[in-house]
């Protein structure tokens, strides 16, 4: 494996694969996590997506029902793998 990858995993004759533990501590993935996969050229980029909390929800609301502040509080909460 090579010194810069953080950890690998292998893909199942059902093409299914596991997030390995490391990459879900440092992310704080948990199950129920939506996980977005993009290309960038032959790079597969895999981002994660958590589930809405209540915290998310009464946050939005907050903000007196402006939608765009809303979602751009929500979005700069969360992590990004790259």
């Amino acid at each position: 494996m090579d010194s810069s990858v953080l950890s690998e995993s292998r893909i199942s004759k059902g093409n299914l694969t596991v997030v390995p533990a490391r990459v879900r501590e440092l992310t704080g993935a948990h199950a129920g996590d939506r996980l977005e996969w993009r290309l960038r050229g032959t790079e597969i980029m895999v981002q994660v997506r958590r589930r809405k909390t209540i915290e998310d929800i009464s946050g939005m609301i907050s903000h007196g029902g402006d939608a765009v502040a809303s979602k751009k509080a929500v979005q700069g909460l969360r992590g990004r793998v790259r």
